[in-house]
């Protein structure tokens, strides 16, 4: 059994604070990694300590496993954990932290490697006798594998990144034209978000819902499932509201998705938090999905109708000393999770990162803020949009629905848009009722979208970045990190304001701050009034850049080139 002293927790945001306050209570001291823009992040100010990454990319900072293992050694921490997304499901992140002789509070790498991998995982749902869609159990070769996929087993299909997660790498075809576009897609998205590219295939189950079994595992073969969610509310197959105990499902599809939770796990002896995620058709078929390796963003609400700390239960089984509790808890009342993101649900989710200048969270009975922002703090563009959680919980759905209903109406964020009003939105809908309750994974875009008007913001700002300057403190040598911002201001002390340069007509704009991923079109190529030029990848999403007019294109940025909002990345003559 080991006693744990020191986390490092290798992520940033919501979840940071999450992992730092569960340390506090727990008595082990936290530390926190940051990259430049995040200096003075809400997660470093939790934190008992902070150590730099270094850079201003997650490829630089939460997603270098050196820097990581070196802010670990310098902080004296003698564990890790990694929260969600970034690194969380790296079995070589778990190797090596464990090679360096600390604990990871997480599954082991052979669990990851097993369960991580979507066409592994497969087989071992095949052999856990899970129930399965059609699919192809092994990495594709390339398109015109998916294309003959879909010849023989029919449309719709779904090509999903092999390592991916979080509806990242994730790609929907509905006719053989728009496969192969849908494999280069999810490939190329994967390899942005997790650095590898292979990708499966299987049938696509229209307008399912979607639901998961929290799982707790002791890492000798004995697993416990916590409780059950339902998640079907998703924009771009990515996660928006959550809720638990999942509604409507009968005994026995309980029973059974429970079941081929625990028996999935267990025949990997799974050990600490993971979820088991199954798509339910609207015939009641039951499909297995994914398995997640870790903590869930949606984590609360099984938090709130159980009691479990699923945090404290991670550190727990990180020390050998199992779970604290034997069997399935009863579920009280009802949890709903809203995910504030700051997007602007009118203009398509479009990322919205920038200034939090007012920040009034919600509370009274029932009402838990999970944030990573308060007001001052930025949302930054070069990573996730989730700015905060907000978590009801209540005696059953009804009074859950009514009271997050009042938990909105005291929210109040200005400076970035966010989805509190899609959600306001959502609890008008008669497909979201507890009686009428019919909504699916789809739902939002085929359904919501075209009835939500765009917010009032300010454009969104680049994030301030940092410059090293070494400089001598009492004979010794400092790196000393200032925002440039500061160092302009200083070099300009004086001056007048320069004057704003006129706009070019001719300029195809970046629409979101990110990282053009590809271009649709060829340098000189002739292009029509609203035509898909290119595709720039922003807070792990995929946006793209239309023609603003017709006319030839010349191309200004290259494939691969950082891009912020409003920058000309083509002209159109």
């Amino acid at each position: 059994m080991t006693r744990i002293q020191t986390v490092l927790i290798a992520n940033r945001g919501e979840i940071a604070v999450r992992v730092a306050r569960a340390c506090a209570e727990a008595g082990i001291r936290s530390v926190a990694v940051y990259a430049d823009q995040d200096v003075d992040a809400m997660h470093v100010r939790a934190a008992d300590a902070a150590v730099a990454l270094g850079g201003s990319t997650a490829a630089e900072t939460y997603l270098d496993i050196p820097s990581l293992l070196e802010a670990a050694r310098a902080s004296g921490a003698d564990a890790v954990h990694p929260g969600y997304g970034f690194l969380s499901e790296s079995a070589a992140f778990a190797r090596a932290v464990e090679d360096a002789g600390l604990t990871w509070i997480g599954p082991a790498p052979e669990s990851i490697e097993a369960l991580g991998d979507k066409v592994s995982a497969r087989r071992i749902a095949v052999e856990a006798g899970a129930p399965l869609a059609p699919g192809i159990d092994r990495p594709l070769e390339g398109a015109h594998e998916a294309v003959a996929f879909a010849e023989e087993h029919g449309l719709p299909i779904v090509v999903k990144a092999a390592f991916g997660g979080g509806g990242r790498g994730m790609r929907i075809a509905r006719t053989l034209e728009e496969v192969p576009e849908a494999f280069e897609a999810a490939s190329r998205e994967a390899v942005g978000a997790f650095g590898r590219g292979e990708c499966f295939v299987e049938r696509y189950l229209e307008h399912p819902r979607h639901v998961e079994a929290q799982v707790l595992g002791d890492g000798h073969g004995r697993v416990v499932v916590v409780g059950d969610r339902d998640c079907s509310l998703q924009r771009r197959s990515q996660k928006l509201l959550e809720e638990a105990p999942a509604p409507g499902l009968t005994d026995e599809q309980r029973a059974r998705i429970h079941a081929a939770a625990r028996d999935i796990c267990a025949a990997v002896d799974y050990r600490g938090a993971g979820t088991v995620e199954f798509l339910l058709a609207a015939d009641g078929t039951i499909a297995f999905l994914e398995v997640n390796t870790r903590l869930q963003v949606e984590h609360p609400v099984t938090e709130m109708v159980t009691g479990v700390d699923l945090v404290r239960e991670q550190l727990r089984i990180a020390e050998g000393r199992g779970i604290s509790f034997d069997a399935t808890p009863a579920p009280s009342g009802h949890a709903i999770e809203l995910r504030v993101n700051a997007e602007d649900p009118g203009r398509g989710f479009l990322p919205s990162p920038g200034l939090v200048t007012v920040l009034r969270a919600p509370g009274g009975p029932g009402v838990r803020w999970d944030a990573g922002v308060e007001a001052g703090d930025r949302v930054e563009a070069a990573f996730d949009s989730l700015a905060a959680k907000l978590i009801v919980h209540a005696p059953d759905r009804d009074a859950a629905l009514v009271r997050l209903r009042r938990a909105l109406g005291e929210l109040e964020v200005e400076g970035v848009a966010t989805v509190a009003p899609f959600a306001l939105a959502v609890l008008d809908e008669p497909a979201f009722s507890t009686d009428g309750f019919a909504v699916s994974t789809q739902w939002i875009e085929a359904e919501l979208m075209p009835r939500l008007e765009p917010q009032l913001r300010p454009a969104p700002a680049p994030a301030d970045a940092l410059r090293r300057v070494a400089i001598e403190v009492d004979g010794r040598r400092v790196v000393l990190g200032l925002p440039e911002a500061l160092l302009a201001a200083a070099a300009g002390a004086g001056g007048g304001a320069p004057a704003a340069p006129a706009r070019d007509e001719a300029a195809v704009e970046a629409p979101v701050p990110g990282t053009l991923v590809r271009w649709f079109v060829d340098d000189g190529a002739e292009v029509a009034e609203g035509q898909e030029v290119a595709v720039l990848d922003a807070m792990k999403m995929e946006t793209k850049a239309l023609a603003h007019r017709a006319g030839t294109i010349a191309r200004v940025l290259e494939e691969g080139a950082a891009a912020s909002v409003g920058e000309t990345i083509a002209r159109i003559d």
